[in-house]
Formats: C-alpha cells, structure tokens, sequence
C-alpha cells in the first residue's frame, strides 16, 4: 500500500491541539471551529495519521484541519505520532495549551470531573504527573497559550489572533505587557525586564494611569537610559525578526514586563509593536495585566 503523500492533499492549513487537562483544549476547538475550521475532538494519536489522510484528498471540502488530541492513557504515544506528522505534513503546527497547578485544580473542584492521571494520589498530584508525561509534547508546540490568565472570551481572542487564516500563512507576531509581581507569561519567546525604568507609580499625578497615557508615556521616553535602550532594542528586533522567518517559524511573542504590568511594561509594548510594523509584520497587541 501507497505511503500517503500530504504534499497532494489540498489541506492548507493543520494543527494539532495539546496540552494539560483543564487548560482549554475544548475550547480552543470550539474557538477554531467558529474561524470556520473542521475540528475533530478527543482523538487517540493513533487514529490521528489515518484521519489526516482521509481529511486530505482533494474532493473532501476540508481545507483547514485541527485535530484535538486526548491525554491521559495516550500521552505516551502524542509525541511519536507528532514527529510522524511533521515529517509528513508541510506547515504542520502544534498548539499547546498550558496552565498554572493551581488554577488546573481550582477548574477541576469547580466541574468535579476526573482527572486523567488521577489513579493515585491528590489532584494535584495528578495535574503534575500529567505536566511531566506530557513535556516531551509541550517541547515540539509551535505555539504555548497559557490560560492561567484568560477567560473564555479573552482566549477566544487569543485563538482569532493565532489562527485566522484570512491573512495567509505569515509569522504571527505578538507583543506582550505584564507585572512580574502577576508572574511571567509562559507562552512567550522572549522576555524584556523594563523594571531599569523609572517607576511612574511612584508620581502621584501619573499613578492611576496607564502607559497608554501620553502623560505616562513622556515620563518613561524622557528618562536619560530610554533612547539607548529603545535604538538597541530596535537594533536587536531588526537582526533577529528575520532570522526568525527565515527558520520558518509560525509564531512569535515579545514580552515586557514591570513591576505591575500598568506602567512602563504597556509603553514598552506599543513602542515596539509600531516597531513590529515597521518591520512589515502586523503585531497583536496583550496588555495581560494593565487593570490589575
């Protein structure tokens, strides 16, 4: 029998969607399937190679495929079944959902659903038994969504900026505020300590604001260290942007962050997503933690 050859199919777009039991994967899916994605929920991995065969043909109307794939018993066969595809698929791209012990356990006392991996031991026992087995996963996504932060409606969003095809297949960019003080984003490439700055929350007048206030902003581009900081840093976007589409990757996130994540961190971040254009990407832009 014929080794499929996905390179006839006429799938243009595929992901897979994995990632911690209770971090959103059926949302995400849901998300995908309203982008007008076909999406199919909860598969074994090992069914996962002989449904993208089937999706792919050309007469099946299916154009763009994600493919939801199920822990628990199955974890140990996700990563095999992963490097199988990317050898096979062009464009493969894996979504990994992820979040914080904590918030997995308060989701799961809420639903009172089982876990997975909950043969022994507490629940959170269970949770990080599961991070473990699925980290050789985790290490192959294209893109991590941390949901510690998010809601249904802001990973709604989040999924609508990674996956809306209508702009075609270019390297997705998105550039990111926080406070260190809420903890660092997980799903970032890389991470800008802005804390060097001046804090603005210390000045009365400028306190309740944000650094989407001019006043806020002409407080941090006014700081002697600022228009060094910012030509090397736009110096360092230029050299390695490129480089980064040039490796063919899908997805890449920037983070600032401050103190707080309301100050420095948000003018940081609109600075460098007009950069971001500048560069002819067009930046989607997360202030995750600026009414905090």
């Amino acid at each position: 029998m014929r080794r499929p050859n996905y390179h006839e199919h006429r799938v243009s777009a595929f992901v897979v969607i994995a990632g911690m039991s209770g971090a959103g994967r059926s949302h995400a899916a849901n998300n995908l399937e309203d982008l007008g994605w076909f999406v199919m929920d909860n598969l074994p991995p090992s069914l996962i190679p002989k449904v993208a065969e089937l999706a792919g043909p050309p007469g099946t109307g299916t154009d763009r495929l994600a493919l939801v794939v199920g822990s628990g018993r199955y974890h140990d066969e996700a990563a095999g079944m992963i490097d199988d595809l990317r050898a096979q698929i062009p464009g493969l791209r894996i979504l990994f959902l992820d979040a914080a012990t904590d918030v997995l356990v308060r989701r799961y006392e809420s639903t009172r659903r089982r876990h997975p991996f909950s043969e022994t031991g507490t629940l959170a026992e269970a949770i990080e038994a599961e991070r473990i087995a699925l980290e050789p996963v985790r290490a192959t996504a294209d893109v991590v969504v941390d949901t510690t932060e998010l809601n249904v409606h802001q990973l709604r969003d989040r999924m609508s900026e990674l996956f809306d095809e209508g702009e075609g297949h270019a390297m997705r960019v998105t550039v990111l505020s926080f406070g260190y003080m809420h903890g660092i984003p997980l799903d970032v490439d890389m991470v800008i300590d802005c804390r060097f700055l001046a804090n603005p929350y210390w000045v009365e007048d400028l306190k309740p604001l944000s650094g989407l206030d001019a006043a806020v902003v002409d407080f941090v581009m006014a700081q002697p260290v600022t228009a060094e900081f910012l030509e090397r840093m736009e110096s360092l976007l230029a050299l390695l942007v490129p480089q980064y589409v040039a490796e063919g990757k899908s997805y890449l996130t920037v983070a600032f962050g401050c103190t707080g994540g309301r100050h420095r961190s948000v003018a940081m971040t609109e600075h460098f997503a007009k950069v971001l254009a500048a560069l002819g990407h067009k930046p989607a832009v997360m202030h995750r933690d600026i009414n905090k």
